[in-house]
């Protein structure tokens, strides 16, 4: 019993019982320390000391984003001015709200102009910021849906947006997806809303339909209400096509012989070409009523064209069969979303425009594999198929400006235009075949080159028609494409793979990507010098700003 009282205790005794044992933090014995109502005075190293006098009126909390009470707007340094300055942005009417709106979205969020009066809805609180956003995306999808480019799509939806009071929006566009957030305040929570394309279609007599209303939503002196709004963009989506599907059957095969006569064909050649187009047209309708993927599509209508041309090559019909199958293609190659693709990348859209340009890819693999199954064949048969055929184009001025035209009026049809527009489309066509004939032909040029040179002009008298009448520049471009594209390069290119020449037809399919890249950078230069250095009445040249160049970093 002893030997256990003399057993010594536990830290954990000693500390809970033990009452001389104090914490590390205990005030040392000896030092004297005030208290207050039997509590000791501790203080923080903060604290003000003894003797110093503080006015006990203490400065109310205010907002984080109101000026101190020491801030002089006289004394104040311009550290946050740039040396030139800010410059003043002039939003003159007169100017197409595209620029306007442009213009807008390329500048801070600070430095935007005060917003102008706008459209009052039917509340009087102001307009209902859900209902206006899911207008703002309805019209953007229509837009996206039809091939427009991300940069006036994100330009029309903050047009709506802004004819109805909200300035602080902030819209954004990819390929598939569109959203929109609209914050009320610099301390309210944004609102944020979003809408997925899931379908697209090729029809400009809608796109124009909506960018007639966005520019009438943009009209001051217009008077939209949402309800108003909304029932326009119903009528417009109800809306059926221009043209009959017989109508764009039948442009298809004359697209297709009037690019065969293009690259050098005859009568012949122009009606089997426009046989095989139309056949391969009509296959294609089929398999998309099956529900398959457009890259089947355009396999199954790459076939006929091809066929038709082995086909009189294996009946030694005296024509010139790379005729046949070269306007068949021309009828395929994705050309409206090539200019689109390229056009996103220029601007700064790189997620949309990888997206595009992987749609072109693809679409143009399905053509490879169409044609070459049918030139395969057709080379173990016997057909005896030229690639230096290609060197041998005869130079026909007036026949090829002829069918430049028709092969721009038919376009034209298929990508559902209106018929005001055509006209104007068919000889800005020409205009594009002339001066690639008189600088390629004439002038022994680089067709590379002088398939830029016609695109940019394309480009440029695109865009003033366009700007005259207020409306999206793609109806007035897209179509006068279709002569400049590489439809010859891209045939005798399979060609020489399917004969198992690997380096000459790969150098000429390079040759035909690189046509539709000048293709496509030479319609954007246009477009850009008619922004940069043309003037409205009442606008300004200078008043568009875009991002630095990072100088490699």
């Amino acid at each position: 019993m002893e030997a256990e009282d003399r057993k010594p205790q536990s830290d954990e005794a000693r500390t809970t019982f033990d009452p001389e044992v104090t914490s590390e933090f205990a005030i040392p014995q000896g030092l004297g320390v005030a208290t207050t109502g039997g509590e000791p005075e501790t203080t923080s190293e903060f604290a003000v000391p003894d003797g110093l006098d503080v006015p006990s009126a203490a400065e109310p909390e205010g907002s984080a984003f109101s000026p101190p009470k020491t801030y002089s707007s006289r004394g104040a340094p311009a550290a946050f001015t740039p040396a030139s300055g800010i410059p003043a942005v002039r939003l003159t009417k007169d100017v197409p709200w595209q620029d306007r709106m442009r213009t807008m979205l390329r500048l801070p969020v600070a430095e935007r102009p005060a917003l102008e009066p706008v459209h009052k809805t039917e509340e009087e609180g102001g307009p209902a910021v859900p209902r206006v956003l899911d207008l703002t995306l309805r019209i953007g999808e229509l837009l996206l849906a039809g091939g427009e480019g991300a940069e006036d799509v994100e330009a029309a939806m903050f047009a709506v947006c802004r004819s109805y009071g909200l300035d602080r929006c902030e819209p954004n566009v990819t390929f598939t997806l569109l959203s929109i957030s609209y914050q009320p305040s610099l301390v309210d929570d944004p609102v944020t809303a979003s809408r997925t394309v899931r379908r697209r279609g090729t029809d400009y007599t809608r796109l124009a339909a909506v960018f007639q209303l966005v520019d009438d939503l943009s009209d001051p002196e217009t008077h939209i209400s949402l309800e108003e709004a909304y029932g326009r963009l119903a009528e417009i989506r109800r809306n059926r096509h221009p043209y009959p599907t017989w109508v764009l059957t039948s442009a298809s095969g004359l697209l297709a012989g009037a690019a065969s006569v293009l690259v050098g064909g005859d009568l012949i050649v122009f009606v089997a070409a426009a046989l095989g187009a139309m056949l391969g047209d009509r296959l294609a309708w089929l398999c998309a009523g099956r529900g398959l993927p457009e890259f089947y599509q355009f396999t199954v209508a790459a076939m006929p064209p091809a066929a038709m041309g082995v086909a009189l090559t294996l009946l030694h019909v005296d024509v010139k069969a790379s005729a046949v199958i070269t306007g068949g293609l021309f009828a395929l190659l994705p050309g409206r979303a090539l200019v689109a693709g390229v056009q996103d990348g220029l601007t700064g859209f790189y997620i949309t425009a990888a997206a595009r340009l992987l749609e072109v890819m693809y679409f143009f693999v399905g053509i490879v594999v169409g044609v070459l199954v049918v030139l395969y064949f057709g080379v173990q048969l016997g057909a005896q198929l030229n690639p230096d055929a290609a060197l041998y184009i005869a130079e026909r001025p007036w026949v090829q400006i002829g069918a430049s035209m028709l092969l721009s009026l038919t376009f034209a049809v298929l990508l559902q235009q209106e018929r005001s527009t055509v006209l104007a489309v068919t000889l800005n066509g020409g205009v594009a075949w002339s001066v690639y004939g008189a600088m390629h032909y004439a002038g022994d040029i680089s067709p590379v080159a002088s398939t830029a040179v016609a695109a940019g002009l394309v480009g440029l008298f695109g865009q003033l028609l366009s700007r005259y009448r207020y409306a999206s520049a793609l109806p007035y471009t897209t179509a006068a494409i279709g002569p400049l594209l590489p439809g010859s390069a891209t045939y005798f290119g399979l060609l020489s793979i399917a004969q198992n020449e690997v380096d000459p037809g790969l150098g000429s399919l390079t040759k035909a990507a690189a046509l539709a890249m000048a293709i496509a950078i030479g319609v954007n230069l246009g477009s850009e010098i008619s922004r940069l250095f043309l003037r409205l009445p009442g606008g300004s040249a200078g008043g568009r700003r875009a991002a630095k160049r990072t100088r490699g970093f």
